[in-house]
C-alpha cells in the first residue's frame, strides 16, 4: 500500500477556508457599498458661495474660502449677489448652498421654518456713513447727529444688499421717516463715484473694514466718517447691533488717520448655510472661517471670531461640535477625504454588526463539510463495491472478484492523493481502513470454497 506522503498534510486548508469565508464576505461588502452609497453620501465638490457686490469684504473673503476649501480639492464657487438680503433669499430658492448673511436679516422662527442653520459669526461689519465734508456749493457740511441729515443726497444701495432695512430702522430709533432723507440705491462702485463727484452728500455702508472702498475712503480728502456718539444707546434699542471703536491711528499710524477714536454700530456678518448641506462640508467651512476670521482685527481681538454667539439663527450641530471639540479626531491626522472616508466606514460597520455575527457562525460549519466532504464521498464508492459483490453470481466467481479489487485499488489509489488538514486525518484514515475491511470481504466472499 502507497504510505501518504506527509507533505500533503497541513493545519490549516487556505482553499477551503476562502470558500467558506467567500459567501460571507461578499455579502457582507455588498452591504457595505450599498449602506455607504445610500445611507451616507460623499460630500459634494461643489458648492456655491453667495458673497456681495462687486469691491465688497463679502466679495474678498468669498476668494479667501475658495482658496482654502480647494485644498481638500472643494471647488466654491462665488456668486455675487447685492448683499445679505439677497443672500438670504438665495439660499431659500436653493439657488445658493451658503452665504454671508447680516444679522438682524431675519428672527429664529423664521431660519427654522425657512431650513437655515447658522455655521458662526465671522466678524463685526459696522455702519460706515460717509459724508462729504463740503456740499456742491463749498460750504462746510457739519453733521454731528442724524436728525441733521433731513433734505441730505443720502445713498443706501439696493434692497438687497441689507443696508436699506437696517438703516431704515436707525433713522426709526432717531425719529425720521426716509421720505425726510433725499435717498438713492446706487450700488457700493457707482455710489462712491457719485460721492467724489459731489452728486450726493454721502452714502452708507456695513461692511468689514477689509473692503477697499472702505479703505479708500478712509483716507480720501475731504470725505469724513461720522461718529456714532451715542453708539452705546443704539445697542439698547436693536439688540442686534454691537458697539465698536475704531482706534485713532488705526488705518494709517504716520499720518494719523483717523485723527481720533469714532464710535460705530456694527451688525455681525454670519456664515449660513440650507440644513441640508454635508455635514462634512460644515467641518471644513468652520475650519476655513477660523484660519481666515480667528486673529485679531481693528475691532476684534485674537480667538474672539468666529463663534457661535452672535447670531439669531440656530448653529447647525456640527458647527456647535467644532466650536467645542475642535476639528474632528480624524481630520487632526489625516486628509480630508481619507478621513470622511473612515468616518462613514465606521458607521456602516456598526450598522451591518447584526448581519457580520450572524454570517461569521456559518463559516466554521461549511468548513468542517467542505473537508470532510472529501472523504464522505468515496463512502459511496465503498457501498457500490459491496452492492456489486452481493450481487456477483457464483459461475463468474474469479472475474468478479479480480474487477471488484481493481475497482477497490482504483479508489484506494485516489483516496491516497487527498490533501486534508491534520485535524481531519483520523476521518482519512478511517476510510483506508473502511476499504482494506471491503477488500478482505470481497476475497472471503468470491475466494475458493474452500476458504470460505
Amino acid at each position: 500500500m502507497k504510505r501518504l506522503p506527509l507533505r500533503k498534510f497541513s493545519l490549516v486548508s487556505l482553499r477551503d477556508l476562502l470558500v467558506a469565508v467567500a459567501p460571507t464576505a461578499v455579502l457582507v461588502l455588498a452591504a457595505c457599498i450599498v449602506a455607504y452609497i445610500v445611507v451616507d453620501p460623499a460630500p459634494p465638490r461643489h458648492v456655491i458661495l453667495a458673497t456681495g457686490q462687486e469691491n465688497s469684504a463679502y466679495e474678498e473673503f468669498g476668494r479667501k474660502y475658495a482658496t482654502i476649501l480647494a485644498r481638500d480639492g472643494i471647488k466654491v464657487e462665488s456668486q455675487r449677489s447685492l448683499g445679505s438680503e439677497d443672500n438670504l433669499q438665495r439660499l431659500i430658492d436653493g439657488k445658493a448652498d451658503i452665504a454671508f448673511v447680516q444679522s438682524g436679516s431675519t428672527s429664529e422662527a423664521q431660519a427654522e421654518r425657512r431650513g437655515l442653520v447658522s455655521l458662526g459669526s465671522l466678524f463685526t461689519e459696522p455702519v460706515w456713513l460717509f459724508l462729504r465734508e463740503r456740499d456742491a456749493h463749498g460750504r462746510k457740511v457739519d453733521v454731528q447727529s442724524l436728525v441733521q441729515l433731513k433734505g441730505l443726497r443720502i445713498n443706501l444701495g439696493p434692497e438687497g444688499t441689507g443696508v436699506p432695512k437696517l438703516f431704515r430702522q436707525i433713522l426709526a430709533v432717531n425719529g425720521l421717516e426716509p421720505r425726510q432723507l433725499r435717498i438713492s440705491a446706487l450700488e457700493n462702485t457707482p455710489a462712491t463715484v457719485e460721492l467724489l463727484a459731489g452728486r450726493i452728500d454721502g452714502l452708507v455702508f456695513s461692511s468689514a473694514p477689509e473692503a477697499p472702498l472702505i479703505q479708500m475712503l478712509l483716507q480720501t480728502p475731504g470725505i469724513r466718517l461720522f461718529n456714532f456718539r451715542q453708539a452705546e444707546a443704539y445697542t439698547r434699542r436693536l439688540p442686534f447691533l454691537t458697539h465698536v471703536v475704531l482706534p485713532r491711528g488705526i488705518v494709517d499710524l504716520g499720518r494719523d488717520i483717523p485723527a481720533q477714536d469714532f464710535h460705530l454700530i456694527a451688525p455681525t456678518a454670519t456664515l449660513v448655510a440650507r440644513d441640508d448641506l454635508h455635514p462634512a462640508l460644515i467641518d471644513l467651512f468652520v475650519k476655513a472661517a477660523t484660519e481666515i476670521h480667528g486673529g485679531t482685527g481693528w475691532f476684534q481681538q485674537q480667538g474672539q471670531f468666529p463663534s457661535p454667539r452672535y447670531t439669531e439663527i440656530p448653529v447647525a450641530r456640527e458647527a456647535a461640535k467644532y466650536y467645542r471639540d475642535g476639528p474632528p479626531f480624524l481630520q487632526r491626522y489625516l486628509s480630508f477625504w481619507l478621513a470622511n472616508l473612515f468616518d462613514r466606514l465606521w458607521v456602516v460597520v456598526v450598522a451591518l454588526a447584526a448581519l457580520i455575527i450572524p454570517l461569521s457562525k456559518i463559516v466554521p460549519p461549511l468548513y468542517v463539510w467542505r473537508i470532510r466532504s472529501r472523504v464522505y464521498r468515496w463512502y459511496g464508492e465503498l457501498r457500490a463495491v459491496e452492492q456489486a459483490l452481493e450481487n456477483a453470481k457464483d459461475e463468474h466467481r474469479d472475474e468478479a472478484q479480480a474487477e471488484l479489487l481493481r475497482r477497490l485499488d482504483g479508489i484506494e489509489q485516489r483516496v491516497n492523493h487527498i490533501s486534508i488538514p491534520l485535524a481531519y486525518a483520523d476521518a482519512l484514515y478511517g476510510l483506508r481502513s473502511h476499504i482494506n475491511f471491503v477488500r478482505q470481504r470481497v476475497r472471503v466472499t468470491l475466494g475458493p470454497k474452500s476458504a470460505a
